[in-house]
């Protein structure tokens, strides 16, 4: 039986980007929304902790299901195996893509 994929996903937060891995990700009923479920974290039994994914670990804790807003997703890929999540400093030239144009009103 082949093995359920599993993606690495890079999205900004707050001038941040995170990295997360999860099993399920979908395009959401929510227009400009992506689904994230089955979060996936490495095990705990690691004397040095990382405080990037302490952090992650504790804002998904009890999160079945995320919705992330496309604009701020800067990559997914499908990986083998699972790696460390984290949450750095955005730094450099990586930003989000530009939403909606508001146009001024016409004048009749």
């Amino acid at each position: 039986m082949a093995a359920r994929p599993l993606y690495r996903i890079s999205f900004l937060q707050q001038g941040e980007l995170w990295e997360l891995y999860a099993r399920d990700i979908f395009q959401s009923e929510l227009w400009g929304f992506i689904e994230v479920e089955g979060v996936v974290f490495g095990d705990d039994t690691k004397v040095v902790v990382d405080p990037g994914a302490e952090k992650l670990r504790r804002t998904f804790e009890g999160v079945s299901r995320s919705y992330l807003p496309m604009n701020a997703i800067v990559r997914i890929d499908e990986v083998e195996r699972e790696g460390t999540p984290r949450a750095v400093k955005a730094e450099g030239n990586v930003t989000a893509f530009p939403g909606a144009m508001h146009w001024p009103p016409r004048e009749e």
